[in-house]
């Protein structure tokens, strides 16, 4: 149990998780690629778009956790478990949206989250 706390950097969790689900707001946002995602998976995005609380609480706690992973595959020097965790993220989520028949362009986008989480979460590691 005390390997997953040991000489790992809380300032880089924390600020890359912040980050991170920061720049979710903008990723999903009608800036970016909010729109057609919404369109994808069925949900009203915009100003008058009702947010989901209870998914947000969720998403903000998994991202807490992948930068608490990726924070102790870098304290390991093991830039490689973090690539392999980012690719089995992608595919996994890629393959439960498909299930929900999401669209193909909805699923990438969100699948390609992931590794823009990582590269974040690397760089917070490197430089805290």
């Amino acid at each position: 149990m005390e390997a997953l706390f040991t000489n790992v950097s809380w300032l880089a969790v924390g600020v890359s998780t912040i980050i991170s689900f920061m720049l979710s707001g903008l990723w999903y946002s009608q800036k970016m690629f909010g729109v057609k995602w919404g369109e994808g998976v069925g949900v009203k995005t915009g100003g008058d778009a009702k947010q989901p609380v209870p998914a947000l609480v969720i998403q903000f706690v998994g991202t807490l956790l992948f930068a608490w992973v990726v924070a102790l595959a870098y304290t390991n020097g093991s830039i490689a478990s973090i690539v392999l965790i980012s690719i089995t993220f992608f595919f996994l989520l890629i393959a439960a949206n498909l299930f929900a028949e999401h669209s193909v362009y909805a699923s990438v986008v969100e699948g390609a989250f992931i590794p823009t989480m990582a590269v974040i979460m690397v760089v917070c590691n490197m430089f805290l």
